[in-house]
This record gives structure tokens, sequence and C-alpha cells, in this order.
């Protein structure tokens, strides 16, 4: 292999470089516009937009108190947060999307998850429907693995994370150890899952800039769709096409790791569904399986326990969430590793910059220039981050673009450094070696990067 990476370093040595950034975009510090911040502290990612106005803010305030605080079990005198469960993975959005931000898998002796969760199913017959759903449950425990419950019911079981270790050597001789994750489920409550189960860790991702993810038009990441690879670039990303509860139709799907919600009133419905039991009047799903007959049993807030106007005030919350400003955008060494970026084809998903609509749903999200490096479409990125778990469109070894703003701002908010779907990579080099797939060009070309160059890419990372 080294040799190999040596060869295609003296091929790279005589063909273009890419582009060479001296100087900074103008405007290039204001990922989000004029709703960008410039605090980057543990609260960076917890703002409102700058852009938002003071009455607004009061709005936002009144979300995130519904964001942030925990629900209690039904009945209580709380009855305009009560009903969680009886299954569930924790009691407050705050505890998985910590601080806003990113979540990590479990420590070997945690109790529960908590910010990590585990989606499951089966695979689908040729009578199955997925029009609505994207996939089959798992007939015992459902379409997510719960491990906490209320009183009187039993969690699910528990789940541990360990690892199996794999050495990546660069050109120059350096290595790097990866860690993949294995799942272990213990003190099942409901029965052995099928035998088939396909399950898939996912980790909480950032809150920032949903709100202007939404509002990039359609078309617009439409053009950068390529499923068949038409120009040759062995980049591929298509669109997932979700089932969309408030139209009744299938749409564009943009939030989730595999692109399996169309909005983020969607988004949020289903996540009090799924990680607190809770119902609204978009997500009635039970969190309980039909063999869980004490999980049945058991009362709950009201036929619909998220009220409109708390999913309205959330909803608020979670579209006008602040994007930080970029830092060091001027400085060479970051400007060199902007230049590495490119020169990796990393832009190719990663695609640095969009301009929102005019339609947008709140004014301070329409005509901005943002800047989030994702394109919010499915890539197979490889059978080494593979789940198997396929979800409406997206197969086993496909996943999103995640976004890359604020990215360098996770351990000041977070306190680590652990990302992909999983957080399987502890720091950002990790994350770049697991690519693969329609990435493995890219990878293969930071392979090659010396020293230098290495330190010069995560700079710029780290900036964004």
């Amino acid at each position: 292999m080294r040799y190999l990476l040596l060869t295609l370093a003296i091929l790279l040595t005589a063909c273009d470089q890419g582009p060479s950034f001296t100087e900074a975009e103008p405007g290039e510090h204001l990922s989000a516009g004029e709703g960008t911040v410039t605090k980057t502290d543990q609260n960076a990612f917890s703002l409102p937009l700058a852009n938002l106005s003071p009455s607004r803010r009061l709005d936002f305030s009144v979300g995130n108190s519904f964001f942030r605080n925990p629900w209690v079990i039904a009945p209580a005198s709380t009855d305009a947060r009560d009903g969680l469960g009886p299954l569930f993975n924790t009691n407050a959005c705050q505890n998985c999307h910590i601080k806003d931000g990113r979540g990590h898998p479990p420590a070997p002796d945690a109790k529960q998850a908590v910010s990590m969760l585990v989606r499951l199913s089966v695979p689908a017959s040729a009578t199955d429907d997925l029009t609505r759903s994207g996939l089959v449950p798992e007939p015992n425990y459902g379409g997510q693995f719960q491990d906490a419950a209320i009183p009187g019911v039993s969690p699910e079981g528990r789940v541990r994370v360990t690892y199996e270790l794999q050495t990546m050597t660069f050109a120059d001789g350096h290595q790097v150890e990866l860690r993949k994750p294995r799942l272990e489920f213990s003190d099942l409550a409901y029965g052995d899952m099928h035998p088939a189960t396909l399950y898939s860790a996912r980790v909480a991702p950032p809150m920032i800039g949903l709100g202007f993810l939404e509002a990039i038009p359609e078309a617009d990441l439409l053009a950068h769709a390529d499923p068949h690879d038409e120009d040759d670039d062995g980049i591929s990303g298509r669109v997932n096409r979700v089932w969309d509860r408030a139209t009744g139709t299938t749409a564009m799907g943009r939030f989730g790791w595999k692109a399996g919600q169309p909005s983020l009133r969607q988004q949020n419905a289903e996540a009090f569904a799924n990680d607190m039991g809770l119902n609204s009047h978009l997500v009635t799903t039970d969190s309980c399986a039909p063999s869980q007959t004490d999980c049945l049993a058991m009362p709950n807030g009201g036929e619909v326990e998220v009220s409109d106007s708390i999913m309205d005030s959330v909803l608020f919350y979670t579209r006008n969430l602040a994007v930080p400003a970029r830092r060091n955008v001027d400085d060479p060494q970051v400007l060199k590793g902007k230049s590495l970026f490119h020169q990796a084809n990393c832009q190719g998903c990663h695609v640095p910059s969009f301009t929102t609509g005019a339609d947008a749903a709140e004014p301070e999200l329409a005509n901005q220039t943002i800047r989030p490096y994702t394109d919010l479409l499915l890539h197979d990125v490889g059978p080494g981050l593979a789940d198997g778990r396929p979800e409406f469109l997206a197969n086993g070894q496909e996943w999103r673009t995640p976004p890359l703003w604020g990215i360098g701002l996770t351990e000041a908010v977070n306190g680590h450094t652990q990302f992909l779907h999983d957080g399987r990579a502890r720091n950002l080099m990790e994350a770049i070696l697991w690519h693969g797939g329609e990435a493995a060009g890219s990878r293969d070309t930071v392979l090659i990067f010396d020293a230098e160059q290495r330190a010069a890419l995560l700079a710029f990372l780290n900036s964004l």
C-alpha cells in the first residue's frame, strides 16, 4: 500500500493541484450570513441568529425552555410537559444535543447511552410497503432501541460499545489508529431480537444552522446530484425521497444521518416520539411494541402530549439557532489547508456555499449566503462506514453529507472531538481516513500529504 501511495504522490505532483487560495473570500468568515454570531466559547451553539429582533428572541427563549427542560411522567401537575415514555432514551432534547452540540458514544461502564441511540429494523420482503416508513421495524423492539423506562416498565435492555482497532499508514510512514465500533445488547426484556436485525448507532448531531439548511432551494441541491456520475468524477450524490407526514406525499429528505426527514417540524416530532415517547398531531406512533404489554398498560399524557403550540415553539428555536463565525480565515496555514481541501476534492460533497431562498420559513433566514460545507445528498462512503441498514432510498452504505460548519468548536462546546455518525472517530483526521467509496479518492490524496500538509488541512477544518 505504501508503494502505491508513493506512486500516486508522483502522479499528483505532475498533474493539476487544484485552486490555490492566498487570501480569504469576501465575507467568508460569515458562515451564516447576517445571522452569524461571534461567540466561540462553550455556549457558541446555543445562540439565536444575530439578525433576530428582540421581540423574536423572546420566542426563541420560550422554545429553548421546551428544548432544555425535562419532561415528566403522566399524570402530573406539570400537564404541559407530561407524558414521558413509557419507554424512552432521554427526558429532554438537550440531554442528547448537549449544549445544542454533538453527542458521543457511551463510556464502557455507562448504564445508558443517552446521547447515542440505536436504530433497528429487519430486511424488507417483496410485499412490504415502505412508502411511509422507509423500513420494517424489529418485531419486539420497534424501530429504535430504548434503554430507559418509567417506573413499572422494564427498559428494553442495555447497549454497550466495544471497538476493534486497525491502522492506516500515510505515504511518509505516519500511522493513525482507527477504531471500529461493535454493539453488544444485554438484559433484553422483551425476548430475542429477530435473527436478521439490522442496527445502526447514531450520535446526536449539532443543532446549529438547521433553519438555513431547510431554506436552501431544492433546485440548488438537485443541481449537485449526479446519481449516475455523468461527469465521471467518482462522486454520485443522490436525493433521498422520504414520506412527508404533513403533505401526505414524498419529498426530498434533508435531515438525519441518512436524510430520512423532509422538514425540521417532522424531524422534531419524530424525535419527541422515538426519543421520549411523546406523541404530537404529526407523529402519534406508540413507543411500545405490540409484545410490550406492561408498556401498553401505562397511562400517558393524552392523545397529544406535545401540543401544537409547543411544537411551534420548539420549531422556532431549532430554526433560529445561529452558526458561529469562522476564525483565522486569513491565516496562511488555514488558506493552505483550504487549497489542500480542494486539491483532495473534498468540496465535491462538502459543497462550501449556497444562497437561501427568498421564501424561507422565517425572514431572517431568507436571501443569505451561507457556508455549511454540505450538499445534503446521499453518498456511498464505502463498506468501512456501512451500517447495512436501508432507510427509504438510502442503502446500507450511504450517508447524507454532514455539514462542517462549527466543527472546529466541537471541543470548546462539548468537551470532546468524536465524529462521524457513531462517534468512532476520535479526531478529524480519523474521520477523514474512514472515508471510502465515493470519497476513496479524496482519502487517498490525503494519505499522500506530509506532516506540514496534514497540519494545514486540520487548521482549515478547525477554522470552520
